[in-house]
């Protein structure tokens, strides 16, 4: 074969999206190779092709490869182009070079070491396995071409054995270094993710010091005076006892501790020891009715899975804060639960002002995520969904809907 080789390929999508990988300068160097390659087999087939017996079909296979080389440039050029069904057609025309060179060439000359129709420029299919999937790619196509020329180009000759360990040794060694520069490549990014996660959490634990927890603290101590210095302060009391407990809690969320336990309060006194066995989701919704919000619900009780009867009914109680926040002193509201064999949903309608279009998203750009996060998110984390209506003076519907098959 004397100076056989594989063909180029395709990185095996290590390329990120928007990003530069590692490996695209190696692609660009398999397809300049190739091309360069291309140029020194016309060469030197224009310099002995009058020795050969049919030197007609060589001209032929050049001119053919000559077509494809121009053809799967850009495809060698960037990895997302460059597919296996691209390198195996590169590796099925270095193939029939080689046996076509044993079929057109001379006996003697091919005795004499002469080599084959595609030359060097097989080695770019080598390559291009190597790129493609490591190691173990670039050593199957290197054999098929040791094969070929051992059969149909001189057999086991010393050059032959010669070029065929050269080309396995390079290619396995390339494919061995992309496959460590992937593995480099991707612990790298890893590690920038979880630096800008860290960077993340420390400004927010910074927002959170300058704000939230100063304003729980104070209404912790406040609501601790007025509890003390009047006769029916009870509910200031509580009201500071709540603000403490907040104030903990977000305190160690910022440390990364696990959450403190809080008081049991209406909406969770009710949960069983075992947080993953059915609960009844009317009995968790019960509380929430009052002389302004009625409540509507089967005779039966309506079971789903301990922890998505929880967030389900968390995302009705932040329904039912934002009625009694911005629907007005005198609107009233209706919750109604359906419970269907495929779904369990939950509606909660008021008779208040209503929204125009877009102010949610305007809400959401002012930073106020009530609506995404604490209704949306969590009905988009049970593999629900949560859709809102409203028009100006026609008050605000949210519909809850989870799937059985979600939940379980």
């Amino acid at each position: 074969m004397t100076d056989d080789g594989g063909r180029a390929g395709a990185v095996g999508g290590t390329v990120a999206a928007g990003g530069m990988s590692v490996e695209l300068p190696l692609w660009r160097a398999i397809s300049y190779f190739r091309v360069l390659a291309l140029c020194y087999a016309l060469l030197r087939y224009f310099n002995s092709y009058l020795h050969f017996l049919h030197p007609v079909a060589g001209w032929i296979f050049l001119g053919a490869l000559t077509l494809w080389t121009l053809a799967s440039t850009r495809a060698f050029a960037d990895p997302r182009r460059c597919t296996w069904y691209v390198l195996g057609t590169d590796l099925t025309l270095a193939v029939t070079g080689i046996v076509m060179s044993g079929l057109t060439d001379s006996p003697a000359r091919i005795s004499h070491g002469a080599p084959t129709l595609p030359t060097i420029w097989a080695a770019g299919t080598v390559l291009g396995f190597a790129a493609k999937g490591g190691w173990r790619p670039a050593a199957a196509s290197g054999s098929v071409i040791g094969v070929a020329n051992i059969l149909g180009h001189g057999g086991p000759t010393g050059d032959n054995i010669h070029n065929i360990v050269l080309l396995m040794v390079a290619g396995c060694a390339i494919g061995y270094v992309i496959e460590l520069a992937r593995a480099s490549e991707a612990t790298l990014t890893r590690a920038l993710q979880v630096e800008a996660a860290t960077r993340e959490r420390e400004r927010l634990s910074r927002d959170i010091h300058d704000g939230v927890l100063q304003v729980l603290a104070l209404v912790q101590r406040r609501g601790a005076e007025l509890g003390e210095g009047t006769g029916s302060g009870a509910g200031f009391a509580e009201l500071g006892r709540l603000a403490g407990e907040q104030e903990r809690a977000l305190r160690t969320l910022m440390t990364g501790g696990p959450l403190p336990a809080q008081r049991a309060s209406r909406s969770d006194a009710a949960e069983p020891p075992d947080p993953d066995a059915p609960r009844d989701l009317t009995a968790l919704l019960r509380p929430y009715a009052d002389e302004r919000i009625t409540f509507s619900a089967p005779g039966t009780p309506v079971l789903l899975p301990g922890p998505a009867a929880g967030e389900l009914a968390a995302a009705v109680g932040a329904a039912v804060d934002n009625v009694r926040k911005h629907a007005g002193e005198r609107a009233r509201a209706w919750i109604l639960v359906e419970d269907e064999p495929e779904a369990v949903t939950v509606s909660i309608r008021d008779d208040g002002p209503g929204f125009a279009p877009g102010r949610l998203g305007e809400a959401e750009q002012a930073g106020r995520l009530g609506v995404s996060q604490s209704i949306r998110g969590r009905l988009l984390d049970l593999g629900g969904t949560a859709e809102l209506y409203s028009a100006p003076g026609e008050g605000v519907e949210v519909e809850l809907r989870v799937p059985r098959k979600a939940t379980a």
